[in-house]
């Protein structure tokens, strides 16, 4: 199982960044995807998430990133995206992917990628 993370950078406020992660291993289909991020001195928490196809493919975001950030998935790809726009600041972090299926918790998670948002 490998979920491989990619796209951080550096950005200025305001800017955009698109992250993604391509997945092996696993079912992918049927698994609820998720981003999390982790700034310096702080806990992991949840960015967003999406739900398998089979449940519906819904999407869910944190209050500070609703209208702002995108999370989707390709399944023939065995990829997922989040399209960061208008970034700040407070969006620095080291960004990671997660992928999740209920039945036997099974969580696998990326390597995770820096995300640095600055003038």
């Amino acid at each position: 199982v490998q979920l491989q993370a990619s796209g951080g950078g550096s950005v200025q406020p305001g800017g955009s960044l698109r992250l993604s992660c391509v997945a092996s291993g696993f079912n992918f289909d049927y698994y609820a995807l998720g981003w999390f991020r982790q700034a310096p001195g702080k806990e992991r928490e949840g960015v967003a998430c999406i739900s398998s196809t089979t449940a519906g493919g819904d999407t869910f975001y944190r209050d500070s990133v609703k209208g702002r950030f995108t999370i989707s998935r390709d399944n023939p790809k065995n990829t997922m995206y989040l399209q960061m726009n208008n970034v700040k600041p407070e969006d620095t972090g080291v960004y990671y992917c997660n992928a999740y299926f209920a039945i036997g918790n099974y969580h696998y998670w990326g390597q995770g990628t820096l995300v640095t948002v600055s003038s």
